[in-house]
C-alpha cells in the first residue's frame, strides 16, 4: 500500500522548518495517493484522541471506520463530528470494547488516546490484530509496560509513533538545525529543563453513583478501582498516581524527550529525583506539587523541575528546556526558542508556526492547542511516511520507551530515596532489589500484565 511518495525526514533536515511546512505540512492530501486511504480506528474519543485523529484526517487519505469510548455522551458526540469530517460522510461504527472492535474490523491504523494505564494493553493487543498505531505518550505506566510494548512492536512488525510531536515541531526543528547542529552551542554540558504550569487538578467531591452514560468498570481497566467521584475525563485522573505518573510524566516526557532528540542522547547512566506534595495538600490529589530530577550523562546533566504552584522563573518560558553551551544558550519552549551567544554575536529568535489559514476548521475545533496541530499534522505525516517505507517513525516506540521510563523512574528514585541506575540490557535496576520490584504495577483482576506473557 503505498500512499505516501516523499521521505518526511529526509525533506525536513534537507530544507528549513519553515519551508518543510509550507510544502509538506500545508496540504499533505497533494503528497498522498489517495486510491486507497487508510482504515482508521480510535480509542478514547476525548480531547487529544479526536484532536490527533482530526490532524490525520487533515492530511493523509482515510476512512475512519470505527471509534470506540466507555463514555456514551463522549462516543456520540465524536461520531457526530467525525462523521461531518470525513468525505464519504460515513458513521462510523461504535464500540465500548476496545477488543470488540479490534476483533470485528480490519483497521490500518489504531490511534489509542486513553489514559496513561491503558495505553500498553491496547498498543499491543492492536497491532496484534494487524494495525499500525499512534500512541499517546506516555507511553506506559510502569517501565516492563513499555519493555512489552517495544517487543510486540518488533516482533508484529508494525510502526508504532509515540505522540511525543515536538520532534515535529517546525521552529523547534529549525533550532535543532540553525543552532544545535551548527555547533553555535559549543560543548553542551548542563540543561535544565521545567514546568511551572498550575496544573494539578485538586478538590475534595463527594463520592457519587456512576452514571449510566459511563462504563466506570472498563475505564478502570487495570488500574485500582477508586471510588467514583466525579467525570475523570481530561484533568481529574491526571491527579492521582493510580492511572499515570503524575507531572514527571504528564509534561517532563516532552521535554525530556526534545533533549535526547536534539541532542542524540540514549538511556541516562544515573537518575535521581526528591520532591512531593510540599503545598497544596488540602484535596485528593496524590501526584507531586514540587519535584526536581537529575538525568545524567557522560559530562551531562539534564535537570528537570517543576511546580504547581508560585510563579515561573522565567514567565516567557514556563514549560520549556534550556541547553547550556560553551558558545551560548538555547532555550525554546512549544511557543519559541531563544539563542544568547557568550560574549558578541547576533541573538537568534524564532516562533511557532500557526495554520490558521490554511486550516480554517482548527479555529471552530472545540479544546484545539493552535500551537500544536502543525507540529501533529507533521508527526502525522511521518507516521504515514513509516507504514509506507516501513521504515521507524521520528518518535518510534523505542525512544518514547526510553524517554518515559526515565520519567518513571525519576518517581521511583523519588519514592525510594536512592538513585536508579537502569541496565536495559537486563532490563533491571543495578543492585537495588526493592526499586526492581516497582519496575512493574500489580494489575486488577482480570487483567493481566503484558510483561508476563512477553507478548
Amino acid at each position: 500500500m503505498n500512499h505516501f511518495n516523499i521521505n518526511r525526514r529526509q525533506f525536513l533536515y534537507g530544507a528549513t522548518a519553515s519551508l518543510a511546512l509550507s510544502t509538506f505540512g500545508a496540504r499533505g492530501m497533494d503528497l498522498i495517493n489517495p486510491a486507497k486511504p487508510f482504515r482508521v480506528g480510535l480509542i478514547g474519543t476525548g480531547w487529544y484522541g479526536k484532536s490527533d485523529l482530526f490532524r490525520l484526517m487533515q492530511v493523509a487519505p482515510v476512512e475512519v471506520i470505527a471509534l470506540c469510548d466507555v463514555d456514551k455522551n463522549q462516543l456520540s458526540e465524536a461520531a457526530k463530528l467525525v462523521t461531518q469530517r470525513q468525505k464519504s460522510g460515513k458513521t462510523p461504527r461504535l464500540y465500548g470494547n476496545y477488543q470488540k472492535m479490534l476483533s470485528e474490523n480490519e483497521l490500518d491504523i489504531v490511534l489509542v488516546g486513553t489514559p496513561d494505564h491503558w495505553h500498553s494493553l491496547q498498543m499491543i493487543d492492536a497491532v496484534k490484530a494487524g494495525a499500525h498505531v499512534y500512541v499517546q505518550k506516555p507511553i506506559s505506566v510502569d517501565v516492563m509496560e513499555g519493555e512489552a510494548m517495544v517487543a510486540a512492536a518488533r516482533k508484529y512488525n508494525k510502526v508504532v509513533q509515540v505522540g511525543t510531536q515536538r520532534k515535529s515541531t517546525p521552529h523547534l526543528i529549525e533550532a535543532k538545525k540553525k543552532i544545535v547542529d551548527a555547533g553555535l552551542l559549543g560543548k553542551i554540558s548542563h540543561v535544565e529543563m521545567c514546568c511551572y504550569y498550575h496544573m494539578k487538578a485538586n478538590g475534595n467531591p463527594p463520592v457519587q453513583a456512576v452514571p449510566d452514560f459511563l462504563d466506570y468498570e472498563m475505564w478502570t481497566g487495570p488500574a485500582p478501582l477508586r471510588p467514583y467521584d466525579g467525570s475523570p475525563h481530561v484533568r481529574w485522573w491526571r491527579t492521582f498516581m493510580e492511572y499515570g505518573n503524575g507531572i514527571m510524566g504528564d509534561m517532563c516526557i516532552h521535554m525530556f524527550d526534545t533533549v535526547r532528540w536534539m541532542l542524540k542522547l540514549g538511556w541516562p547512566n544515573k537518575i535521581s529525583s526528591t520532591g512531593g506534595i510540599y503545598v497544596q495538600k488540602e484535596g485528593k490529589s496524590n501526584i507531586a506539587d514540587t519535584q526536581s530530577a537529575i538525568f545524567e550523562y557522560d559530562e551531562l546533566n539534564c535537570v528537570w523541575q517543576h511546580r504547581s504552584w508560585g510563579t515561573p522563573a522565567d514567565p516567557d518560558y514556563p514549560w520549556s528546556f534550556t541547553l547550556f553551551g560553551e558558545k551560548g544558550t538555547l532555550r525554546a519552549s512549544t511557543m519559541s526558542y531563544d539563542f544568547t551567544p557568550e560574549g558578541k554575536g547576533e541573538k537568534i529568535h524564532g516562533d511557532c508556526v500557526f495554520e490558521k489559514e490554511k486550516y480554517p476548521e482548527d479555529l471552530k475545533e472545540d479544546k484545539i492547542e493552535l500551537n500544536a496541530a502543525p507540529a501533529t499534522r507533521l508527526h502525522m505525516l511521518d507516521f504515514i511516511s513509516a507504514i509506507d517505507n516501513s521504515s521507524r517513525p521520528i518518535a518510534d516506540i523505542q525512544e518514547g520507551h526510553i524517554s518515559t521510563a526515565s520519567c518513571i523512574m525519576a518517581n521511583l528514585s523519588m519514592k525510594t530515596g536512592r538513585p536508579i541506575v537502569y541496565d536495559p540490557k537486563k532490563r533491571e535496576i543495578i543492585g537495588d532489589r526493592e526499586a526492581n520490584a516497582l519496575l512493574t504495577r500489580p494489575y486488577r483482576d482480570p487483567y493481566k500484565h503484558p510483561h508476563h506473557d512477553r507478548v
